[in-house]
């Protein structure tokens, strides 16, 4: 797949938010509607096992009607067959974006209590979410939590499982006990999930994350609740039931977990914001002494009778978890261990994002499916970003070199240099070439507007004159001098042609040349007195021609009446010398 933006059918793409290993989602407008919308689309359309999937999460999330999972537009295929899901566009960030982070006390309360509302209906309709983790919460613009991403969500009435990476489903630092050993699901792993995160927004840290995944597993399935320290108390026993090893003491579902949320009392809870991290010391409960001694806080003392029977069971269950985490591990290193050496050799032969399935930033995404803290693919997919701008910047400054600064639209300075900044908003080399492309553009309407003075194309043709070149460097840069210079420049030409037809008593093509003037620079003084000058002048004419008509008119009407009387005159002479 290549990095222009995509095209889809009713909406506007404005940029890419993110990708990962099987679909990448858009920020676009709808439209229709004229709102902002997330867009999600599947990478390939040739895997039918993803497209079903995909589908799957569309129709899951239409059907769950809360505020607290986002909301579902559409469900579409692209030309190329690829299917695509808009939804919510939900600008306040997500969860993972605070990781580290210590939350006021009443502020992780409220993002929890929002997320089970949510899980309480997404349980209801018969589902797990299956993938709850910071990352899949996401905030509204008012601060509200909603839950995203339903691709692996497990319908409980369909035994069919649609997701098979040959792992345990899901992210190994938010997973349940249950989850990591690959066991039967059900609502109360999301509960378990849940019961991390809200440990981790109140201390900072997430204490069942470990060096690496067998470490993580086997966190999950050993260690105990930590002991919160006591001015967090007031949530121990919630966290003690969301985060028990056997499910079925954890809260039965997310109604019976609301209920005790709503129970505890803060007092006088801190400001909701978030906080920086001075870790909170957090006490981790051990699995019990192989010594049958009396942990401090124990409700009873198990009879010596019973030990060894329990002892048995443990020490059964300990090495059934680390057995399967094992082979888990043996089996996902060395599926890491290949995709990353197949990442590095694509990003050495310069195969960064094309072709799709066999790419550097294929592989480094393929690795993040399987553990998504994996260093070294966070690292690789840092260095295929920085790779793909600086190529963009490269093109970007040989199409420049070319003279090709806008077109092809799909080949061009201009639109190497944005890619890269879609990619690197602060790419220097990006930022740099826009600058040098925008001098060159201004150069080269300097160039043209020059040559058209020459030509006498002042004002017309109106796309090939000296002033619609210089009103094109002025929309690029509105206080450019040369170009406000030009204008100037232009508007005493009219002014002097003006002059010479005065001069040659061509007062129309004056008038023409003082208006030409005038369009060109509406307050230019000079011409503007010569207008009025020219209007007083003009005046005086019309005053000057009305006079001399009624003159003339008054004249017109004197000679017939002469006429008229002479013949009187005559026969009075006539008549005086001959008589009648």
């Amino acid at each position: 797949m290549n990095d222009t933006l995509i095209d889809i059918p009713g909406y506007t793409v404005h940029g890419r938010l993110g990708k990962g290993g099987m679909a990448e989602v858009y920020l676009a407008t709808q439209q229709s509607l004229q709102r902002k919308v997330a867009v999600k689309v599947l990478l390939s359309a040739d895997d039918e096992e993803f497209n079903t999937r995909f589908i799957q999460e569309g129709h899951i999330v239409a059907s769950l009607h809360t505020p607290s999972v986002i909301t579902i537009y559409d469900i579409n295929r692209l030309a190329d067959g690829r299917y695509y899901l808009a939804m919510e566009f939900v600008p306040g960030g997500d969860l993972a974006q605070h990781k580290g982070e210590i939350f006021a006390p009443a502020r992780a309360l409220e993002i929890v209590k929002q997320i089970a509302t949510g899980l309480s209906v997404v349980h209801e309709k018969g589902l797990i979410h299956r993938d709850i983790k910071p990352a899949n919460i996401l905030f509204r613009s008012d601060g509200t939590a909603v839950i995203t991403d339903f691709g692996i969500a497990k319908d409980t009435q369909i035994d069919s499982e649609l997701t098979h990476f040959g792992v345990a489903v899901g992210s190994p630092a938010y997973s349940s006990p249950e989850q990591t050993q690959c066991l039967r699901l059900d609502a109360r792993s999301d509960i378990y999930s849940l019961g991390v995160i809200f440990l981790e927004m109140l201390t900072g840290t997430n204490p069942y994350r470990g060096a690496n995944f067998t470490q993580t597993v086997m966190n999950h399935v050993q260690m105990g609740v930590p002991t919160l320290p006591e001015y967090l108390a007031v949530f121990q026993g919630v966290l003690n039931r969301m985060l028990a090893k056997d499910p079925n003491k954890r809260f039965a579902d997310c109604r019976a977990l609301l209920k005790a949320l709503e129970g505890i009392d803060l007092g006088d809870p801190d400001a909701t914001q978030v906080r920086p991290a001075h870790k909170v010391a957090v006490t981790a409960a051990s699995v019990p002494p192989v010594t049958g001694a009396r942990s401090p806080g124990s409700v009873s003392v198990v009879p010596r009778r019973s030990m060894m029977p329990l002892l048995l069971v443990l020490t059964l269950l300990v090495a059934a978890g680390t057995g399967v985490a094992g082979w888990l591990y043996w089996q996902q290193q060395s599926q890491i261990n290949a995709l990353l050496a197949q990442a590095e050799q694509r990003l050495a032969e310069g195969q960064l994002v094309a072709p799709e399935q066999d790419s550097a930033d294929h592989y480094f995404q393929q690795v993040l499916l399987i553990d998504d803290d994996n260093r070294a693919a966070l690292e690789g997919l840092q260095r295929v970003l920085q790779a793909r701008v600086a190529s963009f910047v490269v093109l970007g400054d040989q199409r420049l070199s070319e003279g090709r600064l806008l077109e092809p639209v799909d080949d061009s300075a201009d639109y190497y240099y944005r890619q890269a900044l879609a990619l690197d908003a602060t790419a220097a080399g990006a930022l740099d070439g826009l600058q040098r492309l925008l001098e060159a553009r201004i150069a080269g309407y300097l160039a043209r507007a020059e040559q058209s003075i020459a030509d006498k194309r002042l004002l017309t043709p109106e796309d090939d004159s000296a002033v619609f070149y210089y009103r094109q460097i002025l929309a690029l840069q509105a206080d450019n001098a040369a170009a406000l210079a030009g204008l100037l420049q232009v508007a005493e030409l009219y002014r002097d042609l003006a002059k010479d037809a005065y001069a040659r008593f061509n007062f129309p093509l004056a008038l023409s040349m003082i208006e030409r003037g005038l369009e060109v620079q509406p307050e230019h003084a000079e011409l503007l007195q010569m207008q009025r000058e020219h209007q007083r002048l003009q005046a005086s004419a019309r005053a000057a021609r009305t006079q001399r008509q009624q003159e003339q008119a008054q004249q017109s009407k004197a000679e017939p009446e002469a006429s008229k009387e002479e013949p009187n005159t005559l026969k009075r002479v006539w008549n005086n010398l001959f008589g009648q």
